[in-house]
């Protein structure tokens, strides 16, 4: 399949509700449904919205346990057993919790696997791995405008339905199963309210002391507002469409400040509120009349400035990075005040390290990029510091983009490029 052609598809998905089937009455739910059926033939005769529903029990001949993942459409068809004990990501009867998404089990290994990689996303604003059982390859991206998820081909084939990953491929636009209007296709349902089933999930089991924010539905995200500090990222915001291509920081969406000595709580307050604030030390080989500490002990001033008022349920994210500068003292007191410690983030090109950085962030997903330098490593990078200052500033751009993307997730973004339909 190719590239997406008809941009009638995005406009027209753009218009649902979908949270609203979360968590409303069966009634709301019908209601939801009769909508999309009275919509559908439209989209089917513009650009071939089709939708998924196989009933897995007509499939269901076998007689003996298949191998492998076959095995859960065995279990639930042949032996009646409850999907909630199969692990939806191997077909494993061990289960330690439940899916955060879809109605099913995870067993240990696949639970961490989720945790890593769920919010892992690929420079098209796409997961990168499987939204159901996190497996990477070549994989079905949705195409409603506003959704990030990837489905793998197993995934498909064997919790829908074989044969549904070739349905999917020859489909001009393919929704994915979080966003359509129907709970369920085959064995995989959709759970009711599945942004708080995420949250709370993360919350549990991940290993962040950082409590997570529920993710956002689409019709709900706003353009996002960021405090940029010590450095602009304005180029980066753009580029990730969270800022409109001609927008610029006198639009309100971002207020830049290289220099916060003389900034009180009240000027935040005014200039406020605020959805990010990002901060971070200067460049690698960039001169300074300040130390490393002061650009961290600054921030964290102006984030308890920017914080929303305790109780708010405002989506509140915050990112410092250090570019290798502060001292290990210096970084003790960075964890302590940020209550993490830091992720460290690796640029490297054919096995060769090229840059890195050092994170403290509540964004999620950032704990799965971490890559502890060894002191070689550190040693060599120190070591470039005085030939490579400027390239050093365009690897750092690209290692920021990366921590950002999650939080489309959360705020609206504005994208003028065709995807294709997998990857």
């Amino acid at each position: 399949m190719g590239s997406r052609k008809n941009s009638s598809c995005s406009k027209a998905l753009g218009t649902w509700d979908l949270e609203t089937l979360d968590s409303s009455s069966p009634d709301n739910a019908s209601h939801l449904e009769e909508q999309w059926r009275k919509f559908s033939p439209v989209l089917n005769e513009e650009c071939s919205v089709d939708i998924v529903l196989e009933d897995s029990r007509e499939l269901l001949s076998l007689t003996s346990p298949p191998p492998g993942r076959e095995i859960i459409r065995y279990e639930v068809g042949v032996n009646g057993r409850n999907i909630e004990d199969i692990c939806l990501g191997c077909g494993s009867l061990q289960v330690y919790t439940q899916h955060p998404l879809f109605e099913g089990g995870m067993c240990a290994s696949c639970k961490d696997t989720f945790l890593e990689t769920l919010f892992l996303y690929d420079e098209d604003g796409h997961q990168s791995y499987c939204t159901i059982c996190c497996s990477g390859g070549t994989l079905f991206i949705c195409e409603s405008p506003d959704c990030t998820r990837c489905y793998c081909f197993e995934c498909v084939d064997i919790l829908v339905g074989p044969g549904t990953s070739e349905r999917i491929n020859s489909m001009a636009c393919w929704v994915c199963f979080l966003c359509l209007p129907f709970s369920r296709s085959g064995l995989l349902q959709r759970r009711r309210q599945w942004r708080h089933q995420l949250k709370a999930f993360y919350d549990l089991e991940g290993a962040s002391p950082l409590e997570m924010y529920k993710t956002v539905s689409a019709w709900k995200r706003q353009p996002v507002r960021v405090l940029s500090l010590f450095g602009n990222i304005n180029k980066e915001l753009k580029s990730l469409g969270f800022l409109e291509s001609g927008s610029h920081s006198e639009d309100g969406r971002l207020k830049f400040l290289e220099d916060v000595t003389n900034v009180v709580r009240r000027d935040v307050e005014k200039w406020g509120p605020f959805d990010l604030v990002y901060g971070s030390t200067q460049p690698l080989g960039y001169s300074c009349d300040r130390c490393p500490g002061w650009y961290m002990f600054q921030f964290h001033r102006m984030l308890q400035y920017a914080r929303p008022h305790p109780g708010s349920q405002q989506p509140f994210f915050w990112i410092f990075v250090d570019n290798l500068l502060l001292s290990e003292d210096d970084q003790a007191t960075a964890a302590r005040f940020f209550q993490t410690e830091a992720v460290t983030l690796r640029d490297v090109r054919g096995r060769v390290l090229q840059n890195a950085v050092r994170v403290w962030s509540n964004i999620p997903g950032l704990k799965s990029k971490h890559s502890a330098l060894t002191p070689k490593e550190e040693q060599s990078l120190e070591g470039q510091v005085r030939t490579r200052a400027k390239m050093a500033a365009q690897k750092v751009d690209a290692l920021v983009k990366s921590c950002l993307i999650p939080l489309r997730e959360y705020f609206k973004y504005f994208s003028e490029n065709p995807l294709p339909l997998y990857k």
